[in-house]
């Protein structure tokens, strides 16, 4: 289990929204803190990984529990 520093509640909110909350959070958490992102909009399942990579960051986890998508993200 992951140490979370922050966490993200994007559920309701369709691309690009799920990402630009996520990007303003990480910009301003520390390298290797952690940010919880929950989010509904099941795009992000293919967005969030591409995202990590484009921005150094590292997806340590995705998992769906019911309608909600929940991802771990480390700051690189």
């Amino acid at each position: 289990m992951h140490e979370i520093d922050q966490e993200l509640d994007t559920s309701g909110l369709n691309c690009p929204l799920p990402i630009l909350r996520a990007k303003k959070v990480l910009a301003i958490m520390e390298a290797g803190q952690v940010l919880h992102i929950i989010a509904t909009d099941p795009g992000s399942v293919r967005d969030f990984p591409v995202f990590a990579r484009q921005t150094g960051n590292e997806l340590l986890e995705v998992r769906e529990e019911g309608d909600k998508f929940h991802y771990l993200m480390k700051k690189g």
